[in-house]
């Protein structure tokens, strides 16, 4: 009987039958492409089910299953069949929910899977032991083109930035105009208008407490930095991270010497910091120490169905990656609560809201 998943449940699973029937996956470079040197033998990967883990050995030509009350041998080319079919019915599909193709099902009965989204505690999607299957295991997570992809960061109202109105101080009738200026995630109307009324938002603070210490363990004035990309994002129309932090460099908002903004290119050593921070876990409303997680990576599927690995271990490869695939998302007001003149102890703050994901196109 078939069934309906999304694409991004399809995409995870698509990466997982990928990695078996092929038994290796390449190192991906910054611009999403294949690195032809580097290529990772997959000697066994793990995945948990409600009911237990899973492990998945690879063999010449077989892929030996091991579980509680399971040890059954499958061919591989099974898997590479099935990753096909998964790939056309997503590609074929208009819809997110995309219904299983014929014989999917009944696979995944074999090979012991009934939850498309792996059942983990540490976020991760799987586990893969590279070159031996007594290697350590590296958790990843799937992130894919396929379908819409998880963001890297969506912290909802605890990723707000405050600024303070100040400038002109406006009567509460000209407030409420301000705040009727347009639809409801018509931000930048209410943004233009307060400048034109003579107001200025200058940058106060992050709004949620441990956020902003998260954000100061990367810098101190972290804060403020994405604030004003968050800023420029609205008023100028930049998404793509690389870009902001391009004209974040002729701002310097941070008021530092131009030496440490060319020559040791501070602000773009800031921003992947974060970025590498966000992907290996890191969340707003979590206290953040600097420990590494269970995620030691991305496994990234192309809009080709070509499976990507970008590893803790190439981390400069990995930082780059994240640099250049990288935008600012605009959240919804309602939900994340900003893009409002709103009164807090007697001062007028407008809010907004730092989101990140991935690119869904090269270079866009």
């Amino acid at each position: 009987m078939a069934f309906e998943a999304t694409k991004r449940e399809w995409g995870e699973l698509y990466a997982f039958f990928r990695l078996l029937a092929d038994g290796y996956v390449y190192g991906g470079t910054p611009d999403v492409k294949k690195n032809e040197t580097l290529r990772l033998p997959v000697a066994m990967v793990q995945r948990e089910e409600h009911d237990g883990t899973r492990q998945y050995i690879l063999e010449k030509d077989s892929i030996h299953l091991k579980g509680e009350n399971i040890d059954k041998r499958i061919p591989r080319e099974d898997f590479a069949t099935v990753a096909e079919l998964i790939y056309a019915a997503i590609r074929q599909s208009r819809e997110d929910d995309v219904t299983s193709p014929d014989g999917v099902e009944e696979f995944l009965d074999e090979v012991a899977i009934f939850d498309l989204e792996a059942r983990t505690d540490d976020r991760t999607d799987f586990s893969v032991a590279f070159y031996s299957v007594d290697a350590p295991l590296t958790g990843f997570c799937v992130r894919s083109r396929l379908g819409m992809m998880i963001p890297l960061l969506d912290g909802g109202r605890t990723a707000n930035f405050k600024f303070e109105q100040t400038g002109v101080k406006f009567a509460t009738p000209t407030i409420n105009k301000i705040n009727a200026e347009g639809e409801e995630d018509d931000v930048v109307s209410r943004m233009l208008m307060i400048e034109r009324l003579g107001g200025v938002l200058k940058y106060s603070d992050v709004a949620d407490k441990i956020f902003r210490s998260n954000l100061s363990m990367i810098d101190l004035h972290m804060g403020r930095l994405l604030a004003e990309m968050t800023r420029l994002m609205w008023l100028d129309g930049i998404t793509k991270v690389s870009d902001l932090t391009e004209e974040l460099k002729k701002l310097n908002p941070l008021k530092i010497k131009d030496e440490l903004i060319t020559k040791h290119r501070f602000y773009e050593y800031k921003v992947k910091e974060l970025l590498l921070a966000l992907a290996m876990g890191m969340r707003p409303a979590k206290l953040y120490n600097g420990t590494d997680s269970a995620i030691a990576g991305f496994l990234f599927v192309t809009g080709d169905g070509e499976v990507l690995c970008y590893q803790r271990a190439f981390r400069q490869t990995f930082a780059d990656f994240l640099y250049q695939n990288s935008r600012l998302e605009k959240g919804s007001t309602e939900k994340d609560k900003y893009g409002y003149l709103e009164r807090e102890n007697g001062v007028y703050y407008f809010k907004l809201n730092l989101k990140i994901g991935l690119l869904k196109r090269w270079g866009r």
